[in-house]
């Protein structure tokens, strides 16, 4: 057990080491996790020494043949507050911020934000109890972005340990009366250098976007951690997880409703 605590921080130290220095970890920096309380053990650890206020949570999709071996279709990772910028419709105010020879993407997605706390205690949620903690969703970007170019090629179990390849959230604007809105009927595309590289919309997730609300609510409780009014949701990568070089630029259209644009480049020691 001592061998595999000292394993844990020692991938957490090295992860966030290479974070704040901005440097590539050309291989995984000891033996991958082999189970979800691992990988998540992994994260737990290196998030105090990350020393930055969360924010948020990004949620991700886990698809076959992880989802049959871990049973589980979504995973969780940190986004801290640093790495929040605000994006104006039509308007290319923010950047992307990915590690050079690491590994580097955007993402469309929709932003949950939270607005009254769960109950002290509960422990289990339905996605109507999810949905009533609500009170505002944006449209954004994640931007998903890793020392370790492998960390997708090597599965969610090490995706999750490292802050679940987050590397940072840009906000767009938030959609009026989401409610009954049906913005996940909404056809999402992601331009990269003024090309189409996906389209898709949030309604062909299993369970829909709100699923993955209900998940992270349900993760945070059992680790731990505070589900406050506040708390943004990024929900899920609604057109594909698109591999972006830094110098590129990235547009996100969100049916009739939005454009937000975004250059990407690489981050710097901390």
């Amino acid at each position: 057990m001592l061998q595999l605590e000292t394993m844990t921080q020692a991938i957490a130290e090295a992860f966030v080491g290479a974070r704040r220095a901005g440097k590539a970890l050309v291989q995984y920096p000891g033996s991958p996790p082999t189970a979800l309380a691992e990988a998540y053990a992994v994260q737990d650890a290196a998030i105090p020494l990350f020393e930055d206020k969360i924010a948020g949570w990004k949620v991700g999709r886990i698809n076959s043949p992880w989802l049959e071996k871990l049973g589980a279709s979504r995973l969780a990772g940190p986004i801290f507050k640093k790495s929040v910028h605000s994006l104006k419709a039509n308007g290319q105010n923010a950047e992307g911020m990915i590690f050079k020879e690491g590994f580097g993407a955007a993402e469309a997605e929709f932003v949950y934000r939270i607005g009254s706390a769960p109950a002290p205690g509960q422990q289990t949620f339905a996605v109507d109890e999810a949905s009533a903690l609500i009170d505002a969703v944006f449209c954004g970007f994640e931007i998903a972005s890793s020392p370790f170019p492998g960390i997708n090629t090597l599965g969610p179990l090490v995706t999750i340990s490292d802050f679940g390849n987050n590397n940072g959230l840009l906000l767009g604007p938030e959609i009026p009366d989401w409610r009954s809105s049906q913005f996940d009927q909404w056809e999402v595309i992601t331009l990269v250098d003024g090309e189409q590289v996906g389209s898709g919309k949030a309604e062909t997730f299993p369970g829909g976007t709100l699923e993955s609300v209900r998940f992270l609510i349900e993760n945070l409780v059992r680790r731990g951690f505070p589900v406050t009014p506040g708390l943004l949701i990024s929900s899920g990568a609604v057109t594909g997880v698109h591999e972006v070089e830094a110098g590129q630029s990235v547009e996100a259209r969100f049916g009739d409703f939005s454009s937000l644009r975004c250059s990407i480049r690489h981050s710097e020691s901390k």
